[in-house]
């Protein structure tokens, strides 16, 4: 790693790196841009506050990130969030300006976060349990948006749109029965989804460089156009922007909800822990593409999600986090440095500036189709079949993530998660004493365990081997442990690739003696030792 040159940072990196980093920064535009509007609209925002916020995330918080390749923006992880705190708040323009105060609020947590240095308490939460979070929330993303690909909005017999995931399930019968009532936005629609999950298909490389929500966007604006669709007072099937960037920048927060105390406290928690936590796994994610093998200062980072997320707040935005879709492909863009962040975010700017009534085209049935798109990769089946081959353990936590995130909300499925995961390792064997407290003994590099690893105790074994050069020689003995569960073993791996990378080594001693759980041959699965 040594030889390999190490792209500049800062203003040299600027001046190094501005070509690749700005055709990467473009690149990434073209998909974040309809992605924003998107993801607003699903969230109850008006759908123009999508691009403030990633034009923050982008021009603003770029400059001091902890993170050099990811890019920051609006989340379809965060739209039922979102979309939650408008309804309880109100609904309506009331309910998106006291759902700001809550993102404001969590932006102040997340900078204490940082600073605090709690960045690692990311990797606390057992896996299981968050894959089946993201699977929930894909799937709550497709229970809407498919009603709008079909043109409906279905309300509850008080006349507030839904947002309660199982009765939308349930309406999507009546939308699907009588969706030739629309048949302009159906058509428009359903060839937008063709090209969501036909284009990455397509065997032509430089056809696959353009982002397949930009493709949506040139074929449904003029398709639209030609079927004649435009909005009535009765039903609006376009996008509907009446300001300019001038007209929109302002205060728009408000914390008169702050005197419903119970729904102010549950959204700022849920905005400031799933979405540090989304942003977190990002992190870890993008760390292990980045081709020169730089590590991000998570606490940094943090505290620039934060700063973000209250700038973001005030002037009316959503929340938002390292987003995975958009910072890989900035990633296979080549982009080499930070800036590439700044530059989507400022060719976001220069849209807002010169061409936004041009959104005024857009057909919602599109955008619609493009988040099925992102719901169907977090809720995809083989999320399924990956959790059963690591274990049906896993899959049960999985699976109970879902079911409860679904009937209630985000943090008590997370919360029903680890629960589930905390029994399961009781009746195997371990101890409560021993699920938050790490029995080892430290001998100069090498770290003696005892009892067992597991996701609640790992944080301590992670902060011993930290204390530790990465280009040392580190020996973790394992053989006086009893069980390792499926978490840890997935950071183990992890951190031996971050010693290798480094030029030293992580070594395992006593893993032969374990055997997986249920028969299971992934890498992954939790394993107990032989009897």
């Amino acid at each position: 790693m040594s030889k390999i040159h190490l792209p500049k940072d800062g203003l040299a990196g600027l001046k190094e790196n501005w070509s690749s980093d700005a055709l990467s920064g473009f690149l990434v535009f073209l998909l974040a841009l309809p992605l924003s509007l998107g993801i607003a609209g699903a969230s109850d925002f008006p759908p123009i506050y999508g691009l403030i916020t990633a034009m923050i995330g982008g021009v603003v918080v770029s400059l001091f990130a902890g993170s050099l390749l990811t890019i920051k923006g609006p989340a379809a992880g965060l739209i039922v969030i979102v979309a939650g705190a408008v309804a309880e708040f109100g609904g309506g323009e009331t309910g998106w300006h006291l759902a700001l105060g809550a993102i404001v609020v969590a932006g102040v947590i997340q900078v204490v976060f940082g600073i605090l240095k709690l960045g690692r308490f990311g990797d606390f939460f057992p896996l299981s349990a968050v894959h089946g979070m993201l699977a929930a929330i894909g799937l709550i993303i497709l229970s809407k948006q498919i009603h709008i690909l079909l043109g409906f909005n279905p309300l509850t017999p008080e006349g507030k749109p839904m947002v309660e995931p199982i009765e939308l399930i349930i309406e999507l019968k009546n939308s699907f029965t009588n969706f030739f009532q629309h048949r302009d936005v159906v058509i428009v629609g359903l060839v937008s989804l063709l090209i969501v999950f036909g284009w990455p298909m397509i065997p032509i490389k430089a056809m696959k460089k353009i982002p397949a929500a930009l493709v949506v966007l040139i074929v449904a604006i003029p398709l639209s156009k030609m079927m004649g669709m435009q909005n009535t007072d009765a039903y609006k099937p376009l996008l509907e922007f009446k300001e300019g960037l001038v007209d929109i920048i302002g205060v728009k927060v408000s914390f008169a909800g702050t005197s419903n105390v119970g729904t102010f406290i549950k959204y700022v928690i849920m905005f400031a822990l799933v979405g540090s936590l989304e942003a977190l796994l990002t992190v870890k994610a993008i760390d292990m593409m980045d081709p020169f093998k730089r590590k991000a200062n998570k606490d940094k980072d943090l505290i620039a999600v934060g700063i973000g997320n209250i700038v973001a707040g005030i002037l009316g935005g959503l929340p938002m986090i390292s987003e995975v879709a958009r910072s890989s492909a900035n990633v296979s863009n080549g982009a080499k440095t930070r800036w590439a962040n700044f530059f989507h975010g400022f060719f976001i700017l220069l849209f807002l500036l010169l061409a936004v009534y041009f959104s005024n085209l857009i057909p919602k049935t599109a955008l619609a189709a493009m988040l099925i798109g992102v719901g169907y990769k977090l809720a995809h089946p083989k999320e399924f079949r990956h959790m059963f081959k690591i274990g049906p353990d896993q899959l049960l936590v999985f699976v109970i993530t879902i079911v409860a995130t679904l009937a209630t909300d985000l943090l008590i499925g997370i919360g029903a998660g680890i629960l589930v995961k905390l029994i399961l390792h009781t009746l195997r064997g371990v101890t409560i004493k021993d699920m938050f407290k790490l029995k080892y003994e430290l001998k100069g590099t090498k770290i003696n365990v005892n009892g067992a690893i597991v996701f609640s105790n790992f944080l301590s074994l992670q902060k011993i081997i930290n204390g530790f050069s990465e280009k040392e020689n580190v020996t973790i003995d394992l053989t006086n442990c009893h069980f390792v569960d499926h978490s840890s073993i997935e950071s183990l791996h992890q951190l031996e690739h971050d010693f290798k990378a480094a030029g030293g080594y992580l070594n395992l001693i006593g893993m032969n003696e374990f055997v997986n759980l249920h028969g299971s041959k992934h890498n992954l699965a939790a394993r107990k030792r032989k009897k």
